[in-house]
């Protein structure tokens, strides 16, 4: 059973990225948001007493609606499809490397940027206060990605930010500067004197979802939250969880639907896998699509992502379990990328346990899901002339 909570910040955040920082090293310190998996599990283990828990998300939250971010593949509101899908796009006699994921394009009978932008700037919905530009969302609330998950696609009006609700950025970034003095001098120190760092302020109304599997949390109750460990307050909100059960069955019957489908991923995805180098080496490489979905199969048609996102966590002594040391980088594919397949399928990080020589054992891989990586939820393709007819 999934117990769901609200995390609300009683502070700023300093959630550092996965750089390896000290004032002697650089001078400034960034933050990244949301926090990561490891972050969120890191401060929950004081609540929950330590040993293993599996957690889902974390997503945002705005006076308990569930907030996701928002799918990669749309250029303004229009929704690009893989050029193999668009069979009578005027692209369709170009040439690309077919062992690489197919580009992606506008459908064939979507209006270009000009008429959209010209009907935006002629409907009242489409504008912001004054003559500012129109704010499109970054975080989707559930009534519309439930909508995107039932239907396909997400109607322009649904990518305008509400306004007041901070749905374009519910944060603000404080840079704050730290310096040392001098003993007996008014001077900054010559060496590790001064070093900056970001920190991350929620607007109000904003705050963290999570769900936490089979463990409860007496709430309300506080934990410590990134670097300098302010304070977070805990409340346990049902709602949340409903939302995220809709979602989920409503995803669930879409991957069970035979055809093409796109997989929405909504947390960091963690995609790494073991390789022999040329001098014989071992090292895990990640990249932006799950190992185990082949182009050359035919069914991993195409993905839209950005940027990957650095995690970096620490890995502790197994003999006294107190001090720790930095563990390797992995670089994540970002939430909100979406990937294109002919038929729905499955994580192999998803499997608890593994078949092997005759024997059953842990899937290592699967400890990233039980840290809320990797979240995907499934979207069944319609073209657009099916999705009016619908």
């Amino acid at each position: 059973m999934m117990h769901w909570y609200k995390m609300t910040p009683l502070d700023i955040l300093m959630l550092r990225d996965a750089k390896p920082f000290s004032p002697q090293q650089r001078a400034w310190a960034g933050s990244v948001f949301p926090p990561n998996g490891h972050t969120i599990a890191g401060a929950l283990r004081g609540l929950l007493g330590g040993g293993e828990f599996d957690i889902t998300g974390p997503f945002l939250s705005y006076e308990n609606t569930l907030y996701l971010p928002r799918p990669l593949g749309f250029v303004k509101s229009t929704a690009l499809v893989p050029l193999k899908w668009e069979s009578k796009s005027h692209i369709n006699n170009a040439l690309w490397d077919e062992t690489q994921p197919c580009p992606l394009v506008k459908p064939h009978n979507a209006k270009d940027g000009d008429d959209e932008e010209e009907e935006s700037q002629n409907n009242p919905l489409q504008k912001c206060v004054g003559n500012s530009e129109a704010k499109f969302r970054q975080y989707l609330p559930y009534e519309v990605v439930k909508e995107y998950l039932e239907s396909g696609r997400i109607n322009k009006e649904n990518w305008q930010a509400v306004e007041g609700r901070y749905e374009d950025k519910p944060y603000t970034i404080e840079t704050r500067s730290h310096n040392s003095i001098e003993p007996g001098t008014k001077q900054v120190k010559d060496a590790d004197g001064y070093f900056v760092e970001n920190a991350i302020r929620l607007h109000q109304g904003w705050g963290f979802a999570i769900g936490i599997k089979d463990k409860e949390i007496t709430t309300p109750a506080t934990i410590r939250l990134g670097g300098e460990g302010h304070r977070v307050i805990v409340e346990s909100c049902p709602e949340l969880g409903e939302q995220w059960a809709d979602l989920q069955n409503i995803s669930d019957n879409n991957f069970q639907q035979d055809g093409k489908t796109i997989a929405y991923l909504v947390t960091p995805g963690v995609f790494e896998r073991p390789h022999t180098d040329k001098h014989q080496n071992r090292v895990n490489l990640c990249r932006p699509y799950p190992w185990e979905w082949k182009i050359k199969d035919g069914n991993f048609v195409s993905m839209s992502t950005e940027k990957a996102v650095p995690i970096g966590c620490r890995i502790r002594e197994k003999e006294t379990q107190k001090n720790s040391i930095p563990a390797p980088q992995v670089f994540a594919a970002p939430p909100g990328s979406l990937y294109y397949l002919n038929k729905p399928q499955g994580l192999f990080q998803d499997q608890e346990r593994l078949e092997r020589n005759g024997t059953n054992k842990d899937n290592r891989v699967n400890n990233w899901r039980k840290l809320g990586y990797s979240e995907m939820l499934w979207i069944k393709y319609q073209e657009i002339g099916e999705k009016e007819n619908a």
